[in-house]
């Protein structure tokens, strides 16, 4: 079973996406507390990153190249999220895998994850 950790500060997109997953077979770890990422990596052996652009003031652009620079964590693919248009390439400059807007169906979502742990696991 794939596990994704969803680092988002609002509680309700946590849960429902908690559920969402879960009912496609995911299992998810829900954070609010993005400088708690790296562990949440190994402690809960995470396939994949789903990273809010903004949690509680801290950058996600600042997480993911933390992730990124770090050769433990280099690997592990990140989809960031945001509500914000236009920010789609700097999440991607900062090495996310891919990037969905927020607000966004769940059709997108599933296709999105389902085509980075393939891509992860090839």
């Amino acid at each position: 079973m794939n596990k994704i950790l969803v680092v988002d500060d609002d509680r309700i997109i946590g849960e429902m996406l908690k559920f969402a997953v879960g009912s496609k077979g995911y299992f998810a770890v829900i954070s609010n507390k993005p400088e708690q990422t790296v562990h949440n990596i190994f402690h809960n052996g995470i396939d994949l990153v789903m990273l809010d652009l903004f949690i509680f003031g801290v950058s996600g652009i600042e997480v993911c190249k933390e992730l990124r620079e770090n050769e433990t964590t280099a690997q592990v693919p990140i989809l960031m999220m945001s509500g914000l248009s236009g920010v789609k390439k700097k999440c991607l400059a900062a090495g996310a895998t891919d990037f969905i807007s927020k607000p966004f169906e769940m059709k997108t979502l599933f296709s999105k994850i389902e085509t980075i742990l393939t891509q992860k696991n090839v």
